[in-house]
């Protein structure tokens, strides 16, 4: 047992010090009691030894090296047992020289203990000397040093190699590529790349009045933004700066400001996080004893050269919810005997009893070939529109395979989204494999003038009929949809019209709006009866930034109303939906909702408070009354319509909704987002009769947790 463990030590270790020598940024290794650090330029300075302090540049690197080398020969003493066994091998060093000019061993490997605690020993005992400079202020350094056993001196290396390099053939020298890499400061460079900044409307709120100010020529709609759009009002990498704690320690490094490993090099950089969504709290008038979430991911991300970025996420998740959540979770479910579908997560399996198994990922790769077009493939979510809700394009479903791309020239943006959409219900899946349906979008946002914009949006969405496949019809990004869609057979493909607009009254406040336009009959409405087919949608809102001129307080007023039918379509297959979720807004069509927001951050404290009051016309479902409404959208509107005229938003079981959320937090570490918090949610619904989908309820939820903040939770449904 001892042997094994021991074994299993070693293991350990060696891949410890494999992937910090592979990940950890500016390190290097090479033989020959030699180091490397990040190459010096303008703005960076290696360490300075006191007789280094005449010498400059690439000599500076060198006396450094050099300095360390004959220290470490000088003091370090090889134990008496293994120089009668004349031992031969070698001690790989990870150190740091810290902002106060101290050396510190990170991590040594070697094969006997007293080797490991010799060169703790010697290196504790190295004098302070001047840190490493970036941009004239202290900072830390790292680096790797490989001590030979039995020791040699400088000289007697130095006249080895010179004599290898005179006598040996070229084909017997060692290659040097690795050794000789260069390593710079990583000065999160992600901050100006084309990768897109994880949607989160609470973080995107800090940047969103410097994005609107009178007269730029940004366009805010189209989600989620580049780093490399927002830099250009907003100074991500200062705001960064600003916020970072004083730590000199690594850990303290990677908790409060670094990413977990970050390495930069000649014209490419890479970052890897841990990323934890981990809630515990409890639902009032809940059978389950609390409530949590158990989220562990990593996120991957990185740039090669200035024109392409990527970055994955995986995420492992188990959680379980408040009772009405959890009712939704489950009236969503797909086909199969999955118990339900975890709104925008995705499809969730049995855990334990009364729990759910939800993994997740998300991927985006980006390649920008000039400053006017970037392409992007992804797997995730996108938005359209200026406020917290979406009735064109929203966050709120599952993530999905898409092709987006954007170009910009002028006073325009255009974007062209095309997803891979799929529905779950049993009734078109087939052999245990779920349909496929296609939606491709196009979006066009227009500064009209330094106050206007001007959306123009239009969508289609179409299924794998008659081999259909991915219609190359809808590829080109120019055309106008309509009229392919009539082209390929109305019934087959189902069109959508939106508008949006922003209006900037001043740099404080902005008006904004969308308009859905699904089907309308010219002569229904001008006879004035609400027909059903008059299919449409507005929504009308308002920011307040800086508010009361209260710095980075942010107030939104939000109205939003939706007809019955909208979102539906005559083959439920092809209506506005994905994995059983609305793509528009999350609840669907008939209802009326009004929202008000508030969100406060100061230095790396925030607090969020929104108040939601809607009115949803949901369906019966009832032996006496299965009529469709026009709330559930996978209904087919032609079958059991329940009014052709006289069409009311409400209609069906009238039910009223109020739900307060309020959160308020600390920023844990800015690399990541990662945030400690506490919420509340307080929910309220009232229909008009109890059924299995609505009932009447009043419920509390308290939740603490540590998040990473990279997309939307809504639990506002």
């Amino acid at each position: 047992m001892g042997t094994k463990m021991s074994a299993i030590m070693n293991i350990n270790k060696t891949f410890f010090l494999f992937f910090t020598l592979i990940f950890c940024y500016s390190i290097s290794s090479q033989e020959i009691n030699s180091v490397k650090v990040q190459s010096a330029n303008s703005a960076e300075r290696f360490p300075v030894f006191p007789d280094c302090k005449s010498v400059q540049f690439i000599n500076l690197e060198n006396c450094f090296y050099n300095q360390v080398q004959d220290f470490v020969f000088e003091n370090f003493e090889v134990p008496g047992k293994l120089q009668q066994s004349e031992f031969q091998g070698k001690v790989k060093v990870l150190f740091e020289v810290d902002s106060n000019g101290a050396f510190n061993v990170i991590y040594a490997d070697a094969s006997d203990e007293t080797l490991i605690n010799e060169t703790k020993r010697v290196f504790s005992s190295i004098p302070k000397i001047q840190p490493a400079t970036y941009n004239g202020k202290p900072t830390y350094s790292k680096f790797t040093i490989t001590i030979n056993v039995p020791l040699k001196s400088r000289a007697i290396i130095e006249a080895q190699t010179l004599a290898q390099a005179e006598f040996k053939p070229n084909y017997t020298n060692k290659r040097t590529e690795l050794d000789s890499m260069v390593y710079k400061n990583y000065d999160n460079p992600e901050f100006e790349s084309h990768l897109n900044i994880p949607f989160s409307h609470s973080y995107y709120s800090q940047f969103d009045g410097s994005l609107n100010q009178v007269g730029s020529n940004s366009h805010t709609a189209s989600k989620p933004y580049t780093y490399a759009e927002v830099s250009k009002y907003y100074n991500l990498k200062s705001v960064n700066e600003n916020l970072k704690k004083m730590a000199s320690s690594w850990w303290e490094r990677k908790l409060w400001n670094e990413n977990t490993v970050e390495i930069k090099g000649e014209d490419y950089w890479f970052s890897l996080n841990p990323i934890l969504d981990l809630q515990i709290g409890k639902a009032s008038k809940s059978e389950a004893s609390y409530t949590y979430v158990n989220t562990r991911g990593i996120n991957f991300r990185g740039g090669l050269g200035s024109n392409l970025n990527f970055t994955t996420t995986v995420f492992e998740s188990q959680g379980r919810f408040a009772d009405y959540y959890n009712r939704y979770a489950e009236t969503i479910k797909p086909a199969g005997g999955n118990p339900a579908i975890i709104p925008g997560m995705g499809i969730a399996k049995d855990f334990k009893t009364d729990s759910y198994d939800f993994p997740l990922a998300e991927a985006n790769l980006t390649f920008a070939p000039s400053k006017h077009i970037d392409l992007q493939l992804g797997y995730g979510r996108n938005f359209i529109g200026d406020g917290y809700r979406s009735l064109l394009e929203s966050d709120g479903a599952s993530p999905y395979p898409y092709f987006k791309l954007n170009t910009k020239f002028w006073k325009i943006k255009y974007t062209n989204t095309y997803m891979w959409l799929k529905d779950v219900r049993p009734e078109v899946t087939l052999d245990r494999t779920y349909a496929t349906k296609f939606m491709a979008n196009h979006y066009l946002s227009w500064n009209v003038s330094n106050r206007l914009n001007l959306g123009f949006f239009e969508s289609v969405i179409w299924t794998n009929t008659n081999d259909r496949g991915f219609d190359a019809s809808f590829v080109n990004p120019i055309i106008f949809y309509r009229s392919v869609e009539f082209a390929s057979s109305a019934r087959s493909g189902n069109a959508v019209l939106g508008l949006t607009y922003k209006y900037k009254w001043s740099n404080q406040i902005n008006f904004y709006g969308q308009f859905i336009l699904d089907e309308f009959s010219l002569g229904d409405i001008k006879s004035g009866d609400n027909s059903w087919k008059n299919k449409y949608g507005y929504q009308l809102g308002v920011k307040y930034f800086n508010a009361f001129k209260i710095d980075n307080l942010l107030l939104q007023v939000e109205y939003n109303q939706v007809r019955p039918y909208v979102y539906s379509h005559s083959m439920p297959i092809t209506n506005y939906g994905h994995n059983n979720q609305s793509m528009g807004h999350q609840w669907g069509g008939n209802f009326r909702e009004f929202v008000v927001i508030s969100r406060y951050h100061k230095g790396r404290y925030f607090a969020d408070a929104k108040i939601t009051l809607g009115t949803r016309g949901l369906d019966f479902d009832t032996m006496e009354d299965d009529l469709n409404y026009g709330g559930n959208i996978y209904k087919d509107y032609d079958e059991k319509r329940a009014l052709d005229k006289g069409v009311k938003v409400g209609q069906g079981n009238t039910t009223s909704i109020f739900i307060a959320d309020f959160q308020a937090g600390y920023l844990v570490n800015p690399a990541t987002n990662l945030k400690l918090y506490a919420s509340l949610i307080s929910r309220s619904n009232d229909p008009t009769k109890n059924t299995a989908s609505s009932i009447k309820e009043s419920a509390n939820w308290f939740s603490i947790g540590l998040r990473a903040d990279i997309f939307n939770w809504y639990f506002d449904y």
